[in-house]
């Protein structure tokens, strides 16, 4: 089934194709959309009037809050450390730790960012299409390229 009977969905939630989508265990705040193609994992929580767009994957240990754009594409990582097996055991959830990350009100993340566990990004910030993200982004900060590096404020105006 694309969308777990646990999925707790908050007031006028619109899901395109809700037949192409992956949803369990998680939480979608009011007047959120979520786009074809998208997963979304146990534990994640995403706030009110958001957006995610097609083609995303918000892992457990992800919390996403109000007001957040995820472009197409977004990937988010909870275990910094991936392997498939222990000796000659494939690895269960017992093997490994989750590693939360915070998107804060207002963030946008651009098409085919890739943003890595552990981390918090800030009110407001901008992640440039196809930055991947490894440490902290402060409050309204313009963070691109790989590794993603601060490279201005949205407060500021470009002219």
């Amino acid at each position: 089934m694309p969308i777990s009977p646990d999925v707790k969905l908050g007031q006028n939630v619109v899901i395109h194709h809700p037949e192409l989508v992956n949803l369990y265990g998680c939480e979608i705040g009011n007047d959120s959309k979520i786009g074809t193609f998208v997963e979304i994992q146990k534990g994640v929580k995403i706030g009110s009037f958001c957006k995610v767009s097609s083609h995303s994957f918000i892992c457990e240990g992800v919390t996403i809050e109000d007001k957040v754009f995820v472009g197409h594409g977004v990937m988010f990582i909870n275990d910094l450390y991936p392997r498939s097996a222990t000796g000659n055991q494939l690895q269960t959830e017992a093997d490994w730790k989750v590693v939360p990350t915070l998107v804060k009100s207002g963030a946008s993340l651009g098409s085919g960012s890739v943003i890595l566990g552990g981390v918090t990004l800030g009110k407001e910030c901008l992640i440039g299409a196809g930055a991947v993200v490894t440490k902290e982004v402060p409050d309204y900060a313009i963070v691109t390229g790989v590794p993603g590096k601060i490279t201005g404020d949205v407060r500021k105006k470009n002219t």
